[in-house]
């Protein structure tokens, strides 16, 4: 009975140890599938970043590629749009020019071209030229009060310019000739070779010769000289409108050893402020220079 009994627990102990190392194996082998599946998921897992990092180097190599083509798409265009403005710059420039050459013209085919004609024994002005305009110098100017003198219309604004100035300064200044007809400078030189006989033509102009007849000249002088214009050129007058004179578009037309006439501190010519300027600057006198640098000066007059 002992004997049986402990062959049955003899037997129990072995199936239980075969059972125990089969237990042991087949958890081995479970543990070992568990590392092989994990492992095969870790390396799915790796190949899929792998693969996604391997097409988001490809995405980012096309979006780089884009920007890049883009970038230079923008660099393009700027070009273009540059290019365009630098076109229409141009073209405003041209235009601004093609402006002021039609307005230049439009100021020469207005201006009267006689205004600026060298005439003093070098033109001659015909016996129907007058003036378009002519307005009235007020009388508080004039030398003589109950005589009307009259200047071109359109020099009128430049000489009251120069008369309020010379007021506002305390020169004695007052207009003694104006503008004088074909008729009227006839009859004058007439009277001054009577009196002169050829010594008029030293200091007097022929009929057609005058630059009276334009209605841009005066004859300046003041109270203290008359109408003697003796001592003219050493009056303080005479020196204000040396400094002055040109600023309102008036140059004087017969300096001292000028070739046409006597020296006539008192006889000044509206002939634009900038040929006044020029010549003021310059140190030149009107009759120096040629007809044709002189006519450059005609579209701007009257500015």
């Amino acid at each position: 009975m002992k004997s049986k009994i402990l062959n049955t627990l003899f037997h129990y102990k072995v199936n239980f140890i075969d059972s125990s190392q089969t237990l042991i194996v087949v958890a081995l082998i479970v543990f070992v599938a568990y590392q092989q599946i994990n492992i095969n998921n870790q390396q799915q897992f790796s190949k899929e970043i792998d693969s996604n990092l391997t097409n988001l180097t490809e995405r980012t190599d096309e979006l780089e590629e884009l920007i890049s083509l883009i970038q230079e798409q923008n660099m393009n265009i700027q070009e273009v749009m540059q290019s365009d403005r630098e076109i229409i710059e141009n073209l405003e420039r041209q235009f601004d020019r093609v402006n002021d050459n039609v307005d230049e013209l439009e100021k020469i085919t207005r201006t009267d071209p006689e205004l600026l004609r060298k005439y003093s024994k070098v033109y001659f002005l015909n016996e129907h030229y007058t003036p378009s305009d002519l307005e009235t110098i007020p009388r508080k100017y004039t030398y003589n009060p109950d005589r009307e003198y009259e200047i071109e219309e359109k020099v009128y604004p430049f000489l009251m310019d120069l008369l309020e100035e010379a007021e506002d300064d305390d020169i004695d200044l007052q207009i003694i000739s104006a503008y004088r007809s074909f008729d009227e400078q006839e009859q004058l030189k007439g009277a001054y070779t009577v009196s002169y006989g050829v010594g008029a033509n030293q200091f007097s102009a022929d009929q057609g010769y005058s630059e009276h007849q334009l209605g841009t000249t005066v004859d300046f002088t003041n109270s203290e000289v008359g109408a003697t214009f003796s001592g003219f050129a050493q009056t303080e007058t005479y020196e204000w409108l040396q400094d002055n004179a040109h600023r309102f578009g008036f140059t004087l037309s017969y300096p001292e050893n000028n070739q046409y006439y006597q020296f006539e501190p008192w006889h000044w010519r509206f002939v634009g402020k900038d040929l006044a300027d020029d010549l003021h600057d310059d140190n030149k006198n009107f009759y120096d220079l040629s007809q044709r640098e002189i006519n450059e000066y005609i579209a701007g007059l009257f500015d």
